[in-house]
């Protein structure tokens, strides 16, 4: 199985504190996903939850042809306020694991995303990736650096 990796770093004006708030309530990934991935939260929690390892996180998402499908992600490690990972557990990729890291610089927050997934299907799968799956996702983190930019500024 192939895979590929996806890494990008991203300045944020705001305190580490406010960084932490945002990107550790699984309710906020939906303000920062395209709209055309019809990205829906639909674990029962509220904006006041925050990430916890073990914690489960189910989603709707129609990424290809307005295809609905179903996520399920499990956060697999939470350090407050340094990292906190998340993994597939059901979902459209053989293996997608998901490094957020934060780290306080002067004037903001450094954000590091480090993205490691694969596609199923063997020879077909890396056909997917690279005809469409690959740009999508690049796409997907390349909205949320402008999402994020929008939401809190830019450094």
């Amino acid at each position: 199985m192939k895979t590929y990796a996806l890494k990008l770093k991203q300045n944020i004006p705001i305190s580490l504190d406010e960084a932490w708030d945002f990107f550790s309530s699984p309710l906020n990934l939906q303000k920062i996903t395209p709209a055309d991935m019809r990205f829906v939260v639909t674990s029962d929690y509220t904006q006041q939850t925050k990430m916890y390892a073990g914690m489960i996180i189910t989603y709707k998402i129609s990424p290809l042809l307005d295809i609905k499908m179903n996520w399920m992600t499990e956060i697999t490690h939470v350090a407050d306020k340094k990292y906190f990972v998340d993994e597939q557990r059901f979902g459209p990729y053989a293996l997608w694991h998901h490094q957020h890291h934060f780290k306080e610089i002067p004037g903001g927050v450094e954000m590091t995303d480090i993205l490691n997934y694969a596609i199923p299907y063997s020879v077909l799968g890396t056909i997917a990736n690279n005809v469409f799956v690959g740009k999508k996702v690049k796409q997907i983190f390349e909205y949320r650096v402008k999402a994020v930019e929008d939401l809190f500024g830019k450094m």
